[in-house]
């Protein structure tokens, strides 16, 4: 498996959009969301995706919770071990069932951006979505007023906000205890002969570091706990976990491709 970096695909600004506008009724009165099969084919092509922090505990029931970036350390959930690869949808576009689908897949179309000049967030969406059409299911505007499909997305948005606040202020609180470590993700392929292959890496990233974490004092765990920081470190941990089955995902779905390659 060649070695990718772990760190999303942007196009444009965010991942995903690529041609956010801000949504106003004189320029998208017109358009609305048209219900398709396969709403979140979008993300069929990402392998990482990035997470809030009060999502670590659902996400690490799916993927490994990673933190990349020398100055960010932005937490993203791993789908897939190299660009270009999901491996929890399929073909069609779809997430696995029991896959949990993180808040920054599911506000698409929809993102806040900054208004220049201003402290000011505007609501914007993403003109290039399949799914936005003048063809629509569910209007954007109604009687020149946001309608109730778009004030709910602009209330996800908000939370969404809040809680990458939150993700920053616990980035911020586990770099100033010194928490992290460099870690190594690597994969031992199997000889022909079924013996053991070269050690391959597959990525770096950065991880909170268990031996870390026990050497802090009782007061500054006991401070962790309460403040709910504990148990989403803990999540992260339990998330590493989830390397061996990524790793046997991609093995499987190699296995697949290559005997319906030779049938």
């Amino acid at each position: 498996m060649e070695q990718q970096p772990l760190a999303p695909q942007m196009t444009g600004n965010v991942l995903f959009y690529q041609n956010p506008e801000p949504i106003t009724p004189e320029h998208h009165g017109n358009l609305g969301v048209k219900r398709i099969d396969h709403p979140y084919s979008f993300a069929i092509g990402t392998h990482v995706v990035p997470i809030t922090v009060t999502e670590f505990a659902p996400a690490s029931l799916s993927y490994p919770v990673i933190f990349v970036g020398e100055e960010t350390k932005t937490p993203l959930a791993v789908m897939g071990l190299r660009q270009g690869e999901n491996l929890y949808m399929n073909e069609r576009g779809d997430f696995r069932p029991d896959t949990y689908v993180p808040a920054f897949v599911r506000r698409y179309p929809f993102v806040y951006a900054n208004e220049q000049g201003s402290d000011r967030m505007i609501l914007c969406v993403d003109r290039s979505a399949p799914f936005v059409s003048e063809d629509y299911d569910i209007a954007f505007f109604e009687d020149g007023k946001p309608s109730a499909y778009t004030t709910q997305a602009m209330t996800f948005c908000n939370d969404f906000e809040t809680e990458r606040q939150r993700t920053a202020n616990f980035i911020n609180l586990i770099n100033e205890l010194d928490l992290l470590d460099r870690r190594e993700a690597n994969f031992t392929p199997r000889n022909p002969d079924g013996t053991a292959g070269e050690p391959q890496k597959i990525a770096d990233y950065w991880a909170i570091s268990e031996d870390k974490l026990a050497k802090l004092s009782p007061e500054k765990l006991t401070e962790l706990r309460d403040n709910g920081a504990l148990g989403q470190i803990y999540a992260h941990l339990t998330s590493l976990l989830g390397w061996d089955r990524l790793i046997a995902v991609a093995l499987d779905r190699a296995g697949q491709a290559q005997r319906a390659a030779n049938a």
